[in-house]
């Protein structure tokens, strides 16, 4: 059922990039880095599949006093996201679109300097507790393995679309 409810969490974050996109495009934003979002797309949704494929083909077992730890890191990397989520507003999204003459959002999460990238810390924690709830360790370091890969090239991208944010004179 957590997995299940992680799944419906993810699609509504896609309602919001859908409308987040529809209001950025009408700004004349400009989408960087689509090359690695396919793959964001599958490992995310390997995620999922990999929770529930190992956890009833190896017969994992739900083990106390891991999966209810695991279970409320899951839950407070939800409320790390969706603060993430709701400071952005509508500069948020799935991908990397950069909005003409919008400045870097610099509060909520995104206020701590050493940590510019607060969402990828909520994909890390639960990418990695979300398949151990019930003990899919394999699953939890695959992931965490091919996420630490695929966020080099993301938060790179990201990165340089915050530089060329910063650059462009605000309106």
């Amino acid at each position: 059922m957590l997995v299940a409810a992680v799944a419906i969490e993810r699609l509504a974050e896609l309602v919001v990039a859908k409308r987040n996109t529809a209001w950025s495009m009408e700004r004349g934003a400009v989408v960087r880095g689509q090359g690695h979002y396919p793959w964001m797309v599958a490992l995310h949704t390997g995620l999922l599949a990999g929770c529930l494929i190992e956890t009833f083909a190896a017969d994992r077992p739900f083990i106390p006093a891991l999966g209810w730890p695991m279970v409320a890191l899951v839950l407070a990397s939800q409320a790390l996201r969706w603060w993430c989520i709701t400071t952005l507003g509508p500069q948020w999204n799935t991908q990397v679109i950069l909005v003409p003459g919008m400045p870097a959002v610099r509060s909520g999460p995104y206020r701590f300097s050493w940590l510019r990238h607060p969402n990828y810390v909520a994909v890390a924690v639960e990418g990695a507790a979300l398949p151990l709830v019930h003990t899919a360790w394999i699953t939890a370091l695959v992931f965490t393995v091919l996420n630490a890969v695929l966020m080099v090239v993301r938060i790179r991208c990201e990165n340089e679309a915050l530089t060329l944010l910063e650059e462009r004179p605000s309106r």
